[in-house]
C-alpha cells in the first residue's frame, strides 16, 4: 500500500462536500481504501474530543486515485483543524503500516499540547458571536485573515479580525446586500460578466465585477490579476460605492476554497466541457458539473440558477436537483437557449417558467406564454450579427442575470450595444481588428479560446467569415493531458489553416520540458492531416504574433490565441494596424 498526503488546505465556505467550512486533505492511495478512511476517521474524531471540538464532523469522497478528507471546523480555527487533520492521517498512514519503517505513530505528549495552543492562540470568540449574530438577522458575513465585514457593497461595515465590536455594538439597521450575481462556467465566464456590468451600467448602477484579468468597480479597475476566487468576491463586495455585483466563480477556487459568499440573488452556469481533469479529485466532465454547481448553494430564498439548455450534461443535473426529496433546496431554475425550440425550453416555459432565447435575430424574453424581443443581434457588437454564436449565447446568459435584478428591456438592449467586446471591454476575448490594405484587407482575432471546447466554438466563427488564408497561432500550458491537447489540436485543425503557428508559454511548462507541448502539438496536427511546412514552433506568443503580422497579406484571417503575453500581442496588434485600421467588437 502507498499513501500520500498531497494537500492540506481550507475551505472557507460551501464546497463540494457540504456546505460546512472545513480542514481537508487530498491524498493519495495506491491499495485498499477503506481501512485507511476508517484509520483516519477514528484518529480525527479522537483528536477532536481532545481539543475540546468533539461536536466538529468528519466527511470524505473517494475518486479515482484517493479521496479527500474533510473535518468541520468553525470560522475561527481553520489553521489549527488543518493541523488536527494532518494529525489524524499521519496516524492512519502509522495504523495502516503504509510509511516509512521508522515512522511512528503520532505522540500524544508532543502532539496534546502543540495542538492544544494553536487552538488557544486562533480562538476569536467575538468573530464567532458576530456569526451568530449575523444569521440571526440574515445579514451576509465575509471574513479573511485581514478583514471581517458585515453586508455587501453599500450597505458594508468592516473591522480588523484583531478589533472586532460586539454585536450590540453593530449598527445593523445600515447593514445590508446588494443585487449579486455569480457567473461560473467552462467557456464565456469572463465575458458574461462583463456584459452583464455593461447592462448595469446602462441601467444608472455602479456596477462591480470580478474576473480573470481584474477587479473593477464602474470605470476603475481596483486591482489587475486574477480575482475570480473568494478573495477577489472579498474585495470588491467590501468596495462602499459597488451597487449591483457580478462575480466570475472559476473552478479551481471553488474546489480550492469553496463558495467566497454567504448569499447570491443569481448564479449561472454558462457550460460545462473537459477541462483541467485530474485536479482536486475531478476526474470526469461529470465530476466538473457537480463542482459547478456548488454556486447554487449560495442562492438566497429566491433566488435564480440560471442555466444553458442547450448543454446536456448541464440539463441532466439539473433534473436530478428538481427529484432531490429536499425540494425547499432546490432554487428556481432559468433557462437560456440559441434555439427557441430547445425541449427544454418548451418545457421550462409550458410549465410558467422562465427562458431567454435567439429568435429570428433577436434576443427574447418569455414566461410561461408570454414573450417579447428585448435586443437584436445586429445592435450587438461582440456577436458580430450573430456570426460569433458563443457570444451570443453569453448576451443571453447576461441578460438573464439583467432581467433577474428587474432591469429593463431597454437598458439590456443599450447594455449590449455598448458592450463593443474590445480590448477594452473584454481584453483578449474575441477582439477584432482590420487593416485595410491595397488590394483588400487583413482581419485579426486575438482570443484566449484554450481547450477543445472553446476551440470548436472558435471554429464555428472562423467558419462564418469569408478568407483568403487563415493564420493560426495555439499554445498550451504543460500542466493538461495529452490526450486534451490532442483534442484541442483535432478542434484547431477542423479550420484548414494555412499557417500554424504554435508557441511555448513561457513559465507556464509546469513540469514538462522546454518545447515539449509544442511540439505534442506539431505532432497532433501533422497526424490530423495538416502538412508539417504549414506548422512553426515559436518560443513564446509575442514572438509568433510578431512573424503573424509581418507575413500577413490582403485577405488573410489571422486568429492569435494569445493565451500568455496577451498585453504585448495586443499591443504589437495595434501597432500594425496604426492609424488606418478599424477595431471593433
Amino acid at each position: 500500500m502507498k499513501l500520500e498526503l498531497l494537500d492540506s488546505r481550507r475551505l472557507t465556505g460551501a464546497n463540494l462536500h457540504w456546505d460546512r467550512p472545513s480542514a481537508i486533505l487530498d491524498v493519495a492511495i495506491e491499495g485498499p481504501a477503506e481501512p485507511v478512511i476508517k484509520a483516519w476517521q477514528a484518529a480525527a474524531e479522537q483528536w477532536l474530543d481532545a481539543v475540546g471540538y468533539a461536536d466538529e464532523a468528519t466527511c470524505w469522497r473517494l475518486h479515482r486515485g484517493g479521496a479527500s478528507l474533510l473535518v468541520s471546523a468553525p470560522i475561527d480555527v481553520l489553521y489549527s483543524m488543518c493541523e488536527l487533520n494532518e494529525v489524524a492521517w499521519a496516524a492512519a498512514v502509522h495504523a495502516c503500516g503504509a510509511g516509512p519503517i521508522q515512522s511512528a505513530a503520532p505522540d500524544p505528549d508532543e502532539v496534546l499540547p502543540r495542538l492544544t495552543r494553536l487552538f488557544d492562540e486562533e480562538r476569536n470568540p467575538r468573530l464567532l458571536a458576530l456569526q451568530a449574530a449575523a444569521r440571526e438577522r440574515n445579514a451576509p458575513l465575509l471574513w479573511d485573515d485581514d478583514a471581517v465585514s458585515l453586508g455587501y457593497g453599500r450597505f458594508t461595515q468592516c473591522w480588523k479580525p484583531s478589533a472586532l465590536p460586539a454585536p450590540e455594538e453593530v449598527d445593523w439597521a445600515s447593514v445590508g446586500t446588494i443585487p449579486l450575481a455569480l457567473v461560473t462556467g467552462t467557456n464565456g465566464k469572463s465575458t458574461t460578466v462583463r456584459m452583464a456590468a455593461a447592462i448595469i451600467d446602462a441601467a444608472g448602477y455602479r456596477a462591480g465585477l470580478t474576473s480573470t484579468d481584474f477587479i473593477r468597480v464602474g470605470d476603475r479597475v481596483i486591482d489587475s490579476g486574477d480575482y475570480s476566487g473568494a478573495g477577489g468576491a472579498r474585495l470588491l463586495l467590501r468596495q462602499p460605492d459597488v451597487e449591483m455585483a457580478v462575480l466570475e466563480v472559476a473552478r479551481g477556487g471553488l474546489l480550492r476554497r469553496g463558495l467566497g459568499v454567504e448569499r447570491a440573488d443569481v448564479a449561472l452556469i454558462t457550460n460545462v466541457a473537459a477541462d483541467h481533469l485530474g485536479e482536486y479529485g475531478i476526474h470526469s466532465v461529470a465530476e466538473l458539473i457537480e463542482a459547478k454547481f456548488i454556486v447554487r448553494k449560495a442562492l438566497a430564498a429566491g433566488g435564480r440558477l440560471l442555466l444553458n439548455a442547450d448543454d446536456e450534461g448541464v440539463v441532466a443535473y439539473a433534473e436530478s436537483l428538481a427529484a432531490e426529496q429536499d425540494h425547499e433546496r432546490t432554487p428556481e431554475i432559468d433557462w437560456f437557449s440559441l434555439e427557441a425550440d430547445n425541449p427544454q425550453v418548451r418545457r421550462a416555459l409550458q410549465a410558467g417558467g422562465r427562458a431567454c432565447y435567439l429568435e429570428d435575430g433577436w434576443l427574447v424574453a418569455a414566461e410561461g406564454a408570454r414573450s417579447r424581443r428585448v435586443a437584436p443581434l445586429e445592435e450587438i457588437p461582440a456577436t458580430l450579427g450573430g456570426i460569433v454564436r458563443h457570444n451570443v449565447a453569453n448576451a443571453l446568459g447576461a441578460m438573464g442575470i439583467a432581467l433577474a435584478y428587474g432591469i429593463d428591456d431597454g437598458s439590456i438592449r443599450a447594455g449590449l450595444a455598448a458592450f463593443r467586446g474590445d480590448e477594452r471591454d473584454n481584453p483578449g476575448r474575441g477582439n477584432w481588428f482590420e487593416q485595410r490594405v491595397a488590394g483588400g484587407s487583413i482581419r485579426i482575432l486575438v482570443d484566449f479560446a484554450h481547450n477543445a471546447h472553446g476551440m470548436w466554438a472558435l471554429a464555428d466563427t472562423v467558419r462564418r467569415v469569408p478568407a483568403e488564408r487563415l493564420v493560426l497561432l495555439v499554445g498550451q500550458a504543460g500542466d493538461r493531458h495529452d490526450t486534451d491537447i490532442a483534442d484541442l489540436v483535432t478542434a484547431a485543425c477542423s479550420m484548414r489553416p494555412d499557417r500554424l503557428l504554435v508557441a511555448e508559454l513561457p513559465g507556464y511548462e509546469r513540469g514538462r520540458a522546454p518545447l515539449e507541448v509544442p511540439e505534442l502539438i506539431r505532432r497532433n496536427a501533422i497526424a490530423r492531416g495538416l502538412a508539417e511546412e504549414r506548422i512553426e514552433i515559436f518560443g513564446g506568443p509575442r514572438e509568433a504574433t510578431r512573424s503573424a503580422l509581418q507575413q500577413a497579406r490582403p485577405g488573410d484571417l489571422l486568429v492569435l490565441l494569445a493565451l500568455t503575453q496577451r498585453a504585448e500581442a495586443l499591443a504589437l496588434v495595434k501597432e500594425f494596424i496604426g492609424g488606418g485600421a478599424a477595431a471593433h467588437g
